[in-house]
């Protein structure tokens, strides 16, 4: 099984964390005092399990550690203001400090193999979590407690209720999203098949050129045998102002093709872009069906430093797919340690994009070669078929051409391959 590995920009990923830590330091203070002093329920607990899952890209240990310190700074703050705060008080609720995170590490510990939904597993392991957390909390404060039969009925019941809720919440914003994906497929699907049949009428003018480009080439043939042979003179002209006429007609309806196909696209995902984590999302899930069909076993590490909105996606879809394409065919079949990386920096004005992997390497003096358009090196044993060798030289002209960036490549034999490209920020 292939392994995706995706660390977005760690600002960023901080913000996120410290903003779930604020809410849920601020929803600690909606609580029941439970069974023993000092101890209480807090609604908290509810959302924070349903931040964890939703949030998975952070740190889960990390969160529960500062989320836990957040309450504790809370607490104090209140108990100062509501002139309740004595000099006893900073010890009395440094256990709840545990809770949180003992419920952090016993989430991490249970759920890291549930990478599906599965509402069922899901709830049992909240209640472990919520269930032990109160355990070692109580344990840590009161541990002349800790053998209630009573008090750990009670807590059981609490961990019953809060779980069946974050449960209930998970479930329905699942749902929720779900109604909303339907609605955009079914909205992409009605789009898609206008252009499909928009693009088809197209394609029969192209194919119609097809045949008035044979004709033409048969006409240019005869014209050659009869020049070659010395053989109709007077034809000449009239057969070389039939080919030109013919090229001509063949260039309008090209044109006209390509007016069309403009026109179709440029209507139909005008003013229409795409965040480069959305991108990046579609990018996994092709390469690692790529991958899977071509029975390479590779990780795959995605990083960026900014999670820019760009109307050239499609451009860089193009770009990044080809050079990781490019990545798995270079990668040995069954070898273990087979790794592509993307990486995403910004310097100054521009952004910069590497794409990395561990592949076979290529050969010093292959490497002005390999944008030239018909190289390939990927060659079919079994058919003797060669690839078509366009991908690279595409890459550098939309690059260069388009999209007025740099592209630059170092490769070592039997260690990999690196592609760095360097767009400006104004035109993306």
């Amino acid at each position: 099984m292939n392994k995706i590995y995706d660390r977005g920009k760690n600002l960023t990923t901080i913000k996120k964390t410290i903003l779930i830590s604020l809410i849920m330091a601020l929803l600690s203070e909606i609580h029941l005092y439970f069974l023993l002093p000092n101890f209480r329920v807090s609604v908290a607990i509810i959302l924070f399990p349903v931040s964890l899952y939703y949030f998975n890209n952070l740190s889960t240990i990390f969160t529960a550690s500062l989320t836990s310190i957040f309450v504790y700074i809370t607490r104090l703050i209140t108990s100062f203001f509501t002139n309740h705060f004595l000099s006893n008080l900073p010890l009395a609720y440094f256990p709840e400090i545990f809770f949180y995170v003992f419920y952090g590490v016993f989430y991490w510990v249970f759920n890291e193999k549930n990478e599906r939904f599965e509402p069922g597993k899901m709830f049992r392991i909240l209640i472990l979590c919520d269930y032990l957390a109160n355990v070692m909390e109580i344990l840590i404060g009161q541990p002349d407690k800790v053998f209630n039969f009573h008090l750990h009925a009670g807590l059981l019941a609490v961990a019953l209720l809060r779980s069946g809720a974050s449960i209930i919440i998970i479930s329905v914003i699942k749902f929720y999203k779900l109604l909303l994906l339907k609605e955009e497929h079914a909205e992409r699907y009605r789009r898609l098949l206008v252009l499909s049949s928009q693009l088809k009428s197209e394609v029969f003018w192209m194919e119609k050129n097809m045949h008035h480009i044979e004709k033409t080439m048969t006409e240019a043939y005869k014209l050659f045998e009869n020049i070659n042979s010395d053989e109709k003179q007077d034809t000449w002209s009239q057969s070389a102002l039939t080919i030109a006429k013919d090229i001509h007609e063949i260039k309008k309806e090209y044109a006209l093709v390509v007016r069309g196909v403009m026109d179709i696209t440029e209507s139909k995902f005008k003013n229409e872009g795409m965040y480069l984590q959305d991108m990046l999302d579609i990018l996994k899930k092709s390469i690692n069906d790529d991958a899977n069909i071509k029975s390479k076993n590779v990780s795959l590490y995605f990083s960026y430093d900014e999670n820019f909105y760009t109307t050239k996606h499609y451009y860089l879809m193009s770009i990044f797919r080809n050079l990781m394409n490019n990545s798995i065919d270079a990668l040995e079949e069954g070898k273990e340690g087979n790794s592509i990386y993307f990486k995403q920096r910004s310097e100054g004005d521009k952004l910069i994009f590497t794409i990395e992997d561990t592949g076979c390497g290529i050969e010093k003096e292959d490497i002005d070669c390999i944008f030239s358009p018909g190289y390939s090196t990927k060659i079919n044993y079994d058919t003797g078929e060669i690839n078509r060798g366009i991908g690279l030289s595409l890459v550098k002209e939309i690059i260069e051409e388009v999209l007025n960036g740099q592209v630059e490549v170092t490769s070592t034999i039997n260690k990999g391959t690196k592609f760095c490209i360097s767009l400006f920020k104004e035109v993306l």
